[in-house]
């Protein structure tokens, strides 16, 4: 298993749009991001760095492994 590197709220929707999500909606500062196949919704805060917590959580709710994540950076 991959370490988790230090993103940026930017940083982790680049990747995850590389992956198939998609733009839905902002409220704020939390953009909310979806893939259709398999069905996926996350929310991403926009922070200048995101907490680690925060970051697996992301990831757990993409569908993608910490591995698959990293690769998309």
């Amino acid at each position: 298993m991959s370490k988790l590197p230090v993103l940026s709220g930017k940083e982790c929707i680049k990747a995850l749009k590389r992956a198939g999500f998609y733009f839905k909606r902002q409220e704020g500062s939390h953009v909310t991001l979806r893939c259709d196949t398999p069905f996926a919704q996350v929310v991403v805060p926009l922070h200048k760095e995101l907490d680690r917590g925060t970051l697996r959580s992301i990831i757990r709710h993409s569908g993608l492994t910490v591995d698959e994540f990293v690769k998309l950076l």
